[in-house]
């Protein structure tokens, strides 16, 4: 590819389809019709000398080429807007729509401070809440899936920090809080020691994000060389709550999640008798998103949301 004569239009078309996934959405976000952004992407294509993404049945599917190309391309991209427009952002006349990925919980935690910042500020912005079903979210961020994903990643979290500045992903911590097990006022356990063979002897109930059948509990017991019986899972942690209250199973919860629930009132909540560790929720966001004045001043308010000063 001759650089010299690159037309660098292109590189915006290809930033657009590679956030949007469809040729229609990137010809909507440029404000251009959809023959211009196909005739656009062809040229690209040549000016590559390889195609960059491949059409399916619910949009365009980049190539590895393509994947590897757009950090660099987004972070130049955002380097210049930065560099001829700095902060150029007004969230009372710039409409624009983000995408979050956490669990019912976390949502329930931090979204009404979240509005509550957008109203304060006459904010245009949109917020659409999407489900985590994963421990990992690093595919739905590099892919442009979701704008931000919240939630206890601790894999990717010491990745991250391990690889530093060269790490494809940032983050920042929101907040910490530790597992508890609950169970209903007047359950069997409630005025008994919570020995690890009562915990043991219990029947349970497993609150999973992910829909796995095992989860961080019957790791930890396994390395202890006992099990439990889980009679149900669930995916939501408001169900959970209204499960525990309505029976004898026994269920292990973010002590910060309990008032998300709906019935903390109606639940006790216990110490465990083994350690799982404390639960850091994290904010995770793509570094060629890192200067892009919306996106900053998103992760500010989701930072005031969760009590920590940006």
């Amino acid at each position: 590819m001759n650089f010299r004569t690159l037309d660098l239009n292109l590189l915006r078309v290809f930033d657009a389809l590679m956030s949007e996934g469809s040729l229609t959405r990137a010809a909507e976000v440029l404000a251009i019709t959809q023959p211009a952004a196909s005739h656009a992407l062809k040229r690209l294509h040549e000016a590559v000398g390889e195609a960059l993404f491949v059409r399916n049945a619910f949009g365009m599917t980049p190539t590895p080429k393509a994947q590897a190309l757009w950090p660099q391309v987004r972070a130049a991209l955002g380097a210049l807007q930065q560099a001829l427009a700095p902060g150029a952002f007004d969230p009372q006349t710039q409409a624009v729509t983000f995408r979050l990925a956490m669990t019912d919980a976390t949502a329930a935690l931090l979204a009404p401070a979240l509005v509550a910042e957008i109203e304060r500020e006459r904010a245009l912005c949109n917020l659409r809440v999407l489900p985590l079903t994963t421990s990992d979210p690093q595919r739905l961020i590099q892919q442009a899936e979701v704008d931000l994903a919240i939630g206890h990643f601790p894999d990717t979290v010491t990745a991250l920090l391990a690889a530093g500045r060269d790490a494809a992903l940032r983050q920042a911590r929101l907040y910490d809080t530790r597992h508890v097990c609950v169970m209903r006022h007047g359950h069997p356990l409630a005025d008994r020691p919570l020995t690890l063979d009562a915990y043991c002897d219990a029947h349970h109930l497993l609150a999973s994000s992910t829909g796995r059948a095992l989860g961080y509990v019957d790791q930890a017991l396994t390395a202890l060389g006992r099990q439990r019986r889980v009679v149900m899972s669930v995916n939501q942690f408001y169900t959970a709550g209204q499960v525990v209250t309505q029976s004898d199973l026994l269920a292990v919860l973010p002590l910060a999640f309990l008032p998300a629930t709906g019935h903390q009132h109606a639940l006790l909540a216990r110490e465990l008798p083994f350690d799982l560790g404390a639960i850091q929720v994290s904010m995770l966001w793509h570094m060629r998103r890192d200067a892009e004045p919306a996106h900053r001043w998103l992760r500010e308010r989701v930072l005031r949301a969760a009590g920590v000063q940006p």
